[in-house]
């Protein structure tokens, strides 16, 4: 199993410092540590913010690094410039209102090594206030072939809970500057580059959802971000044209219901319900 892998993270002014902070501690208290943490800052960051990133570091297991961009650009920017940065060929991305479980590292570099794989993610559990109190989870399939069939209507993989190998994902062209999904379109092309994916069964992430999580996956902004990405991975030939606008039918409809209902949509029919409490 590789002894070592980089941490990517983005962090911009409005985030809120006390979740930076422990983010960045449920990375560094893996029971793998990192052998380093990137951390680009997309934009100038507020005091607050700025003495998180240095309470966390403080007493790290490995350093912290800060890659600083002149101006707010965005996530899909930060990460095209932040992955290159890394030093490792395993790269673990998280963000930066987050949890790790303590084993989640370990597990994927285990499963990476034994399974051959370029991606690898697992399930995340959703919380609005207290991660002991999850509201539902998000798992995926396990298995290379049957992701491969899942991508092309769904994202295959839970990005908070990815890693991957740096070679292979700057061999697909790395993270781009899209408005949305920069996650999706990078697996695409490492999928059609000969990438092969995996997913672990366990909960790796406990993954925070705000108020307006679900809310912001709805109105006519969104949507012609859900048409231009869709419409690309037709040209592309990843998909169909049929399964091209059935994904599109079905995401229009998503888009434009009630937002109450777009959040009953992805927490009952789009998640796992969590186990019975014994």
């Amino acid at each position: 199993m590789p002894e070592t892998y980089s941490v990517l993270m983005s962090v911009y002014a409005a985030e809120r410092p006390e979740w930076l902070l422990q983010s960045l501690r449920s990375m560094f208290a893996q029971t793998l540590p990192p052998g380093e943490v990137v951390l680009v800052c997309d934009g100038p960051l507020t005091p607050p913010l700025e003495q998180a990133a240095a309470d966390a570091a403080a007493g790290a297991p490995c350093p912290l690094r800060l890659l600083r961009l002149e101006r707010n650009c965005g996530l899909g920017e930060a990460l095209r410039r932040g992955l290159p940065a890394c030093q490792n060929e395993f790269v673990a991305r998280m963000d930066t209102d987050d949890l790790a479980r303590p084993d989640r590292c370990r597990l994927q570099l285990r499963a990476m090594e034994e399974r051959g794989l370029d991606l690898c993610s697992g399930t995340v559990a959703e919380f609005a206030g207290d991660p002991a109190r999850p509201l539902c989870l998000r798992s995926l399939p396990l298995e290379h072939d049957r992701l491969v069939e899942y991508a092309q209507s769904r994202n295959p993989m839970n990005h908070p809970a990815v890693m991957l190998r740096k070679s292979a994902a700057l061999a697909a062209g790395g993270y781009r500057p899209a408005q949305l999904f920069e996650d999706y379109d990078l697996w695409l092309r490492m999928i059609r580059a000969g990438a092969r994916l995996g997913n672990l069964q366990e909960t790796l992430v406990d993954m925070r959802v705000n108020p307006d999580f679900y809310a912001r996956r709805g109105g006519w902004s969104y949507w012609k971000a859900v048409r231009r990405f869709w419409l690309e991975a037709g040209r592309q030939g990843f998909v169909t044209r049929g399964r091209c606008a059935r994904n599109l039918c079905i995401r229009f409809a998503a888009c434009m219901m009630p937002g109450p209902l777009r959040q009953r949509l992805y927490r009952r029919g789009l998640r796992s319900k969590l186990p019975a409490r014994p």
